[in-house]
Protein backbone atom coordinates (compact mmCIF):
# COMPACT_ATOMS: atom_id res chain seq x y z
CA UNK A 1 0.00 0.00 0.00
CA UNK A 2 1.11 3.55 -0.67
CA UNK A 3 0.34 6.60 1.44
CA UNK A 4 1.28 10.03 0.16
CA UNK A 5 1.47 12.90 2.62
CA UNK A 6 2.21 16.58 2.15
CA UNK A 7 4.22 18.08 4.98
CA UNK A 8 4.71 21.82 5.38
CA UNK A 9 8.34 22.92 5.24
CA UNK A 10 8.37 23.96 8.91
CA UNK A 11 6.99 20.55 10.00
CA UNK A 12 9.39 18.42 7.94
CA UNK A 13 11.90 17.59 10.69
CA UNK A 14 9.15 16.80 13.20
CA UNK A 15 7.28 14.47 10.80
CA UNK A 16 10.50 12.82 9.65
CA UNK A 17 11.37 12.13 13.28
CA UNK A 18 7.88 10.87 14.18
CA UNK A 19 7.65 8.49 11.23
CA UNK A 20 11.17 7.09 11.37
CA UNK A 21 11.16 6.56 15.13
CA UNK A 22 7.97 4.52 15.00
CA UNK A 23 8.74 0.80 15.10
CA UNK A 24 6.03 -0.12 12.56
CA UNK A 25 6.36 2.75 10.07
CA UNK A 26 10.15 2.65 10.04
CA UNK A 27 9.98 -0.87 8.59
CA UNK A 28 8.19 0.48 5.52
CA UNK A 29 9.80 2.53 2.77
CA UNK A 30 9.62 6.19 3.86
CA UNK A 31 10.78 8.67 1.23
CA UNK A 32 10.62 12.47 1.49
CA UNK A 33 10.79 14.61 -1.67
CA UNK A 34 10.94 18.40 -1.85
CA UNK A 35 7.89 19.61 -3.78
CA UNK A 36 9.93 22.18 -5.70
CA UNK A 37 12.43 19.57 -6.89
CA UNK A 38 9.48 17.62 -8.28
CA UNK A 39 8.39 20.76 -10.14
CA UNK A 40 5.39 21.44 -7.93
CA UNK A 41 4.84 24.99 -6.72
CA UNK A 42 4.27 24.24 -3.04
CA UNK A 43 6.42 24.99 -0.01
CA UNK A 44 7.03 21.67 1.66
CA UNK A 45 7.72 18.01 1.19
CA UNK A 46 5.87 14.98 -0.07
CA UNK A 47 6.31 11.84 1.96
CA UNK A 48 5.68 8.51 0.24
CA UNK A 49 5.23 5.56 2.55
CA UNK A 50 5.11 2.15 0.86
CA UNK A 51 4.57 -1.01 2.80
CA UNK A 52 2.11 -3.26 4.51
CA UNK A 53 -1.37 -2.12 5.51
CA UNK A 54 -0.36 -1.93 9.18
CA UNK A 55 2.40 0.60 8.33
CA UNK A 56 -0.02 2.54 6.11
CA UNK A 57 -2.59 2.79 8.90
CA UNK A 58 -0.03 3.68 11.57
CA UNK A 59 1.57 6.39 9.41
CA UNK A 60 -1.85 7.87 8.66
CA UNK A 61 -2.61 7.91 12.39
CA UNK A 62 0.74 9.52 13.28
CA UNK A 63 0.33 12.17 10.55
CA UNK A 64 -3.19 13.14 11.59
CA UNK A 65 -3.27 16.89 12.21
CA UNK A 66 0.40 17.25 11.26
CA UNK A 67 0.37 16.45 7.54
CA UNK A 68 -2.15 16.35 4.72
CA UNK A 69 -3.08 13.06 3.05
CA UNK A 70 -2.74 13.55 -0.71
CA UNK A 71 -5.26 11.78 -2.92
CA UNK A 72 -6.80 11.92 -6.37
CA UNK A 73 -5.23 13.75 -9.29
CA UNK A 74 -2.50 15.38 -7.17
CA UNK A 75 -1.43 11.98 -5.83
CA UNK A 76 -1.27 10.53 -9.35
CA UNK A 77 0.81 13.50 -10.56
CA UNK A 78 3.27 13.33 -7.66
CA UNK A 79 3.68 9.54 -7.89
CA UNK A 80 4.34 9.87 -11.63
CA UNK A 81 7.04 12.49 -11.00
CA UNK A 82 8.66 10.38 -8.27
CA UNK A 83 8.69 7.33 -10.59
CA UNK A 84 10.23 9.41 -13.41
CA UNK A 85 12.93 10.64 -11.01
CA UNK A 86 13.75 7.09 -9.89
CA UNK A 87 13.81 5.81 -13.48
CA UNK A 88 16.18 8.61 -14.50
CA UNK A 89 18.46 7.82 -11.57
CA UNK A 90 18.48 4.11 -12.43
CA UNK A 91 19.21 4.86 -16.08
CA UNK A 92 22.16 7.03 -15.04
CA UNK A 93 23.41 4.34 -12.69
CA UNK A 94 23.10 1.76 -15.45
CA UNK A 95 25.29 3.91 -17.67
CA UNK A 96 27.98 3.98 -15.01
CA UNK A 97 27.85 0.20 -14.63
CA UNK A 98 28.62 -0.35 -18.32
CA UNK A 99 32.20 0.79 -17.91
Amino acid sequence: MELLLFVKKEDYMKMNDILLKDDIVSRASVDFKDAKILGIKKEGFYCLISGLEIAYNKAKELASGKAEVVEGKEKEEVLKKIKEEKDAALAGFGGVMEF
